[in-house]
């Protein structure tokens, strides 16, 4: 599992396992999941995430929609491990 945020577009992204979008479904307003082929979760993708209090609790490995250079951003002291 990783778990990705850009700052930038306040986003979460938690990649479940490897694999290609082909479809998604809305769970709730602003969480979205999205499916392989088979219809398999892929993905968690949580908008406005910035506003989720447990985002002060996740260290974050790298940010997505970023160049190559981007570094790792730490939003607490706790790992990485959820």
């Amino acid at each position: 599992m990783k778990i990705k945020y850009s700052e930038e577009a306040d986003i979460l992204l938690i990649t479940l396992r490897d694999g290609t979008p082909e479809d998604s479904i809305d769970l709730n307003e602003g969480i979205i999941l999205h499916l392989d082929h088979e219809g398999l979760p892929l993905e968690i993708e949580i908008l406005d995430a910035a506003k989720l209090s447990m985002l002060k609790e996740i260290s974050v490995a790298t940010s997505f929609g970023e160049g190559k250079t981007s570094r790792s951003k730490a939003l607490s002291s706790n790992s990485n491990n959820i």
